[in-house]
């Protein structure tokens, strides 16, 4: 049986070149509501580069979750510009795939295989043996290839989390979009995700945008973090989070970390403005209270 990883690094092999795989300059994004055009955010700019495990944090209202929208192709920007490898978004694509909160989006009249085949075979990328192929491939490598089979109704939150990871990867995007993942897991299920997802990174490779409201999260989950201001969402600062980890948690070093990017974010006096960057320069990892 081929690999069906190995087309997929051929792909980046060609592409070693384009270390940037995104690109958000300057993006402002509004929604209307029955009132009035709200702001979610106001030029907000970051790049994301080949595996990078990126967070959007901020506090609800700050517009993380617009802009992941507006990545996937969603919501169209009233100000700036988003680029994937140097081309414009103008709409949703195979390139970037999307993880939501909620994991009763799985069909349960198809199995868990089916459900991982199904956006292969609608968006016809490849073929249905490829397809299957693919499938089997990632349920192994999230561990779930023994309920190949299983229906959704059968299996937990955490499983269900993992199908939705593993029908994402097949499709094998330039950018996996995560928006909350884990939110509506239990607390053990979620911190189990968290390590899962580090581990299955750790295997795959792939580049990353996700979301979060949660400091503790952001650090552990990501290598850089994007910090954004309440409502309307602004960039305060960047951290550079990859020292950190679930064995991270309970350390000095870590809740020193925590405590700044609080500050970072709710205390004026001590945020930054980088919006006359591209890429905001990163505040060390190690932070320290000040």
């Amino acid at each position: 049986m081929n690999n069906p990883m190995q087309g997929y690094a051929a792909r980046l092999h060609d592409r070693a070149a384009f270390d940037t795989v995104l690109e958000v300059d300057r993006v402002s994004l509004e929604y209307r509501t029955a009132q009035r055009v709200v702001r979610a955010t106001h030029e907000v700019s970051f790049e994301i580069d080949r595996a990078d495990r990126f967070v959007l944090l901020g506090p609800s209202g700050c517009g993380k979750s617009t802009l992941l929208k507006a990545v996937a192709g969603f919501i169209e920007p009233v100000g700036g510009r988003i680029l994937l490898d140097g081309q414009a978004v103008r709409g949703p694509g195979p390139d970037r795939i999307v993880v939501f909160q909620e994991f009763d989006q799985l069909p349960p009249w198809k199995t868990v295989r089916q459900n991982v085949m199904f956006p292969l075979l609608a968006s016809r990328t490849v073929g249905r043996r490829e397809a299957e192929q693919r499938a089997l491939h990632y349920l192994d490598k999230v561990g779930l290839a023994a309920f190949a089979d299983a229906y959704p109704h059968t299996l937990s939150g955490g499983m269900k989390a993992r199908v939705a990871i593993a029908r994402a990867l097949a499709m094998q995007p330039r950018i996996l979009l995560m928006d909350e993942p884990f939110a509506a897991l239990d607390a053990l299920t979620r911190r189990k995700m968290q390590q899962e997802l580090i581990d299955l990174w750790d295997d795959v490779r792939f580049t990353v945008l996700f979301v979060t409201h949660s400091i503790e999260e952001a650090l552990v989950v990501g290598n850089r973090i994007l910090l954004l201001s309440p409502h309307p969402g602004r960039v305060r600062a960047e951290i550079d989070s990859h020292a950190f980890g679930l064995h991270s948690l309970g350390g000095a070093t870590f809740q020193q970390a925590a405590q700044r990017i609080h500050r970072l974010l709710f205390d004026e006096t001590d945020a930054v403005h980088p919006q006359a960057q591209a890429r905001p320069r990163p505040v060390p990892s190690q932070a320290r209270a000040s």
